[in-house]
């Protein structure tokens, strides 16, 4: 089953964008079983696309697999390219999202983008393929709205 990873066990680079990522997948061994799986990057990191400033954000990502699930060091990868690749929140969040869609065919997916303030404004950004399936637990993502001082 993992004999088609080229990542998974050895020492691998970080890819110098997402684009150049490679997000491999290796047979869900519980196929035709409803079950969540959930990965979380809380210190998920991009750059502004104008300003080349850092942006920082909690990703909460979480589907329901069919036949893939996907290989977790080449999501940490993935995850990881963004590090100096300059994109707007919506695009970073909803592109994550529909990539993984497009490798797994996943029964569902949703992912949330819990941005950190910039100019004062948090902005939140969420997207998932549909309802999520009859019967799967889908627990809160437990991500706190911001809140300032206040």
């Amino acid at each position: 089953m993992t004999d088609t990873l080229t990542q998974l066990g050895r020492q691998t680079p970080m890819p110098a964008s997402p684009d150049a990522a490679l997000l491999e997948r290796v047979a869900n061994p519980h196929a035709g079983t409803a079950y969540l799986v959930r990965f979380a990057a809380p210190e998920f990191t991009s750059l502004c696309p104008l300003t080349g400033q850092p942006d920082f954000a909690h990703l909460v990502i979480d589907y329901v697999p069919r036949g893939w699930i996907v290989e977790s060091k080449s999501l940490k990868l993935y995850l990881g390219s963004f590090r100096n690749h300059g994109a707007f929140h919506e695009d970073c969040t909803i592109g994550i999202g529909k990539r993984l869609v497009s490798l797994l065919d996943p029964a569902w997916l949703r992912i949330g983008g819990y941005w950190y303030p910039r100019g004062g404004i948090p902005i939140d950004v969420f997207w998932q393929t549909g309802p999520a399936p009859e019967g799967v637990w889908v627990p809160d993502q437990g991500v706190a709205p911001y809140r300032g001082r206040g």
